[in-house]
Formats: structure tokens, C-alpha cells, sequence
């Protein structure tokens, strides 16, 4: 910039000095400032159009180093952690059914036994006593039913012998009547034998009571019976309790009378538990109780197997909390497929947040941030055999440490850089970092 100034005078000469106003000499001396001060702003600005050149040359010759990674979704709000103690998915005390001496028992505690398996046995000579007399009392009963039915059977041939002789005797009557009223015969001989038709008819119809009489006690014999083996049903399955099984697949956790005890019905014998499932109840404060539901998966990890994940699922939710506390027990079942979790050990629980997962960048990625939700990310391309960014607007979700959400802009698996060893531009050529990560 070169500023023009036009003096008019009229100079003045004192001496050999050449005299000028005031005024003017400030005028001179301005303008050959100014001068000076535009012929360095060229010179400045023609140093950093040539600086930027070479910087722009040293970015096309020696392409940024950048560190890449992979961008993947994951909650920034931290699960609390809950502690709670494995115990059986199932756990059943067997007891005695009936009253006997215990003769022998098959298992000790830490023994696995399948369901219906025979683990112990009872005395049953008591049993057997009553079920022998309640057999042969259903064996009388059942030759009481044979015996009502055989008095059927005769009292029925009686009813057709007595319908003959019915028969013959109205026969007999009739004639005699036809006789009497042709004065063949006399007036008695015709009613005594109407007389006898008339008892031949009584006499079928006793008999016939008799049949009924018979049938009803056929009837009654049977119920007997019927009732009777019940009592005999009953008998062997109460012998059958004699016999002890295992009510479920499991493992022995406790034994609790031994061989030679006499047992009541009600007795316990034996503790047996389902290790295929462990569950550990954990109690949750009322203000998480939010953020649990029944479904829900949590990561299960125990101290006895510091290195080994399990993925459990809330499968029970208690509605009562304790009203000091404010702790509701939440249930979390986990497989236990090879049966190495036991009971009693420490778990440590962490629920699986039920919002769906955003992309999580570390601030670093972030290139450029408004004070808005916006900023700036990015992401690896490749260009004509060339490894290059390109700017992506991003916006910007919650911020936790030193990581930020992206709720649109940055999909999962897309590459992105993390790091750069100076500020990049759009289109930019770059190296990938050997500590970079790989999509897997």
C-alpha cells in the first residue's frame, strides 16, 4: 500500500538550512512512515504465501500420520454393580411318606442322582402284613360278588319256570271254564282251577321280587369290592413309599439321619439341588428400580471365576421392598451348563442398559465443536489408491470422561481418526498408525 501525499509550500532558506513549518515537517515525516510500514506488510505477506506453499508441499510429499479406530456403539451412563450370593435354581428336601426303619441309604452330600433314581430304603414288613390282608379281604369280597350273581342267575331260572307253570295253569283254567259252561264238568272243578292259575301268577311275581332282591345284592357285593381295592391300591402305593427316590436331577447338599433310624411320615432324608440354572438375588435401590425389567439381560461375573462372564437374565422381580432400606430383591438366573458354580459364592451384577446404544467417539475424534451440538469427525477413505479423510458433520450427544456420543453422522464399523500428529484438512492424504485398530 503506498499512500500519495501532496505538500505545497514555500520554502524558505535560513542560511545554508533549508526552513520549513512545523506542520509541514510532521507532514513529511508521516507519510515516509507509512511508506516503510506498507513495504513490510508486502514483504510479511508475501513470506507466509510462501510458507504456506512449502507446508502445503510438505503435506503432498509427507502424507499425517493419524491413529484410526472403528467406531462402535456403547452407553456412557454407568451401570452400578450389585452383589448377591449364588444359590440352586431348585432346591428339594426329601422326607419319608410312611412310618419305618431306615435300611439303607445310597448317597452323601456332593453325589449327583438323576430323577426317579433309588437313593435309600425302608423296612416295609409292616406294610406288606397290611397289604397281604387287605388282599384277601378283597378276594372274600370278590367270592361274595360270585355268590350274589349265582343267586341271580337261579332266581331267574325260577322266573321263567314259574312263567311256564303261569302259563299252564291259564291254559288250564280257560279249558276248564269252556267245560264248565258246556256242563261238562261241575262249577268247583272249574274254579279250582282258576285258583291254581291265580297262585301260579303270585308265585311268578315273587319270584320276580326275588330276581330284584338277588340283583341288589350283586350290587352291593360289587361296591364292596370296588372299595376294597382301593384299600389295596392304597396299601401298595404306601408300600411303594418304602422305596426312596430322588424327585428331581441334582446334586445331594445335605444328609440328614443316617441307616437304623426309625422314621415318622414327614421325616426329612436328604437335601437335593438343580445346579443346571444358578440364581443369585441381588437388592436394588427404588431409584433404579426403573431401569429394570423382567427379560432384562445382566453380566454376572463371581470371584471364584474372576476371568469368566455370564450373561444372566432378571427372571423375577419382588413387588415388596424393604420400607427401611428401600431395597426390592431382584432375581437373576444363570446357565450353569457344566455345573462349576456352586452355591454360596460371591456375584457381582451389572443390568444391561434397556436404551438402545449410540456411537461412542473419544473427544479427540472431534476435530471441530460449536457450542452447539454440533462438530466435526474424520472418517478414512480411500481415493485412488490413496488413504485420505473426509470432514463429516456429526452431532454431538452426552459427554462423559473423555468420550462423546455421535447421534447421527458416524455409523458403527465406519473407520475414523482418532488422533492426528497435526490439524487436518478435507481430502487431506494420510498414514494409518501402526497402534490404529482393524475392523474385526
Amino acid at each position: 500500500m503506498i499512500l500519495a501525499v501532496k505538500i505545497c509550500f514555500k520554502p524558505t532558506y535560513n542560511g545554508s538550512v533549508l526552513s520549513l513549518p512545523a506542520p509541514l515537517w510532521a507532514a513529511l515525516i508521516l507519510s515516509v512512515g507509512l511508506l516503510t510500514v506498507s513495504c513490510g506488510e508486502v514483504a510479511k505477506e508475501s513470506a507466509q504465501a510462501t510458507s504456506q506453499q512449502g507446508r502445503e508441499r510438505q503435506r503432498s510429499n509427507n502424507p499425517t500420520p493419524v491413529d484410526v479406530a472403528i467406531a462402535r456403539t456403547d452407553s456412557l451412563r454407568v451401570q452400578p454393580k450389585y452383589t448377591g450370593n449364588t444359590t440352586p435354581f431348585q432346591t428339594v428336601s426329601l422326607r419319608s411318606q410312611v412310618e419305618g426303619r431306615l435300611l439303607a441309604l445310597n448317597l452323601d452330600v456332593g453325589d449327583r442322582v438323576q430323577k426317579g433314581a433309588k437313593v435309600g430304603l425302608l423296612d416295609d414288613a409292616l406294610l406288606l402284613i397290611a397289604l397281604r390282608q387287605a388282599e384277601a379281604e378283597l378276594a372274600t369280597l370278590k367270592s361274595e360278588v360270585t355268590k350274589a350273581e349265582t343267586q341271580v342267575s337261579n332266581a331267574r331260572a325260577e322266573v321263567a319256570r314259574m312263567q311256564l307253570e303261569l302259563s299252564q295253569a291259564e291254559a288250564d283254567s280257560q279249558r276248564q271254564q269252556e267245560l264248565f259252561e258246556a256242563g261238562a264238568i261241575s262249577k268247583q272243578t272249574a274254579e279250582q282251577a282258576r285258583t291254581k292259575a291265580l297262585s301260579a301268577a303270585q308265585l311268578l311275581r315273587a319270584s320276580q321280587e326275588r330276581v330284584r332282591t338277588e340283583q341288589q345284592a350283586v350290587t352291593t357285593a360289587q361296591g364292596r369290592v370296588t372299595a376294597q381295592q382301593a384299600v389295596v391300591a392304597q396299601f401298595q402305593e404306601r408300600k411303594s413309599y418304602s422305596r426312596l427316590v430322588s424327585p428331581i436331577t441334582g446334586v445331594i447338599t445335605q444328609r440328614v439321619t443316617e441307616p437304623g433310624n426309625l422314621l415318622q411320615p414327614g421325616n426329612e432324608v436328604l437335601q437335593i439341588a438343580d445346579f443346571s440354572r444358578v440364581k443369585v438375588v441381588v437388592q436394588v435401590s427404588e431409584l433404579e428400580l426403573s431401569q429394570i425389567e423382567v427379560g432384562q439381560s445382566a453380566q454376572v461375573t463371581l470371584d471364584a471365576f474372576p476371568n469368566v462372564t455370564l450373561i444372566g437374565r432378571v427372571t423375577r422381580i419382588s413387588p415388596v421392598a424393604d420400607t427401611t432400606a428401600r431395597l426390592i430383591p431382584v432375581e437373576v438366573v444363570i446357565p450353569n451348563n457344566d455345573n462349576k458354580i456352586g452355591s454360596g459364592l460371591l456375584a457381582r451384577v451389572k443390568f444391561e442398559p434397556q436404551s438402545s446404544q449410540r456411537v461412542v467417539v473419544s473427544k479427540s475424534a472431534i476435530q471441530k465443536e460449536s457450542e452447539s451440538s454440533n462438530g466435526q469427525v474424520f472418517v478414512i477413505t480411500q481415493t485412488e489408491g490413496k488413504t485420505r479423510v473426509t470432514a463429516r458433520a456429526v452431532t454431538l450427544g452426552n459427554k462423559a470422561d473423555d468420550k462423546v456420543e455421535i447421534v447421527s453422522g458416524l455409523q458403527p464399523g465406519e473407520p475414523y481418526v482418532d488422533r492426528a500428529a497435526r490439524p487436518l484438512k478435507d481430502g487431506e492424504s494420510v498414514v494409518i498408525s501402526a497402534l490404529s485398530e482393524t475392523a474385526q
